[in-house]
C-alpha cells in the first residue's frame, strides 16, 4: 500500500468510524502525518487536557485503527 492509499485508509477511517464519537463528546480530531505505520493526530475541543485523553487514544483511536488497517504500528498525539 502506497502512503497516499494508507493515508485515505485512516482519513476515512477516522471520518467514518472514529470521528462521530470524538464529537458526541465534544472533542474534535484531526489526522497529522503518518510515517512508517505511525500515525500523529491532534485532538481538541472537550479533548484538550481531559484526564481520559490517553485512554481514549490508545483504547479507542488507535485499536480501531489497527484492527481496520493492519500496517498502522502505533498512533500517538502531535
Amino acid at each position: 500500500m502506497t502512503n497516499e492509499e494508507l493515508q485515505q485508509k485512516v482519513e476515512q477511517v477516522i471520518n467514518d468510524d472514529i470521528r462521530p464519537f470524538i464529537q458526541a463528546d465534544g472533542g474534535k480530531i484531526r489526522l497529522k502525518s503518518i510515517v512508517d505505520g505511525k500515525v500523529l493526530v491532534e485532538l481538541s475541543g472537550a479533548c484538550a487536557g481531559c484526564p481520559a485523553v490517553a485512554m481514549t487514544l490508545k483504547g479507542g483511536v488507535e485499536r480501531i485503527l489497527k484492527k481496520q488497517i493492519p500496517e498502522i504500528e502505533s498512533v500517538n498525539l502531535y
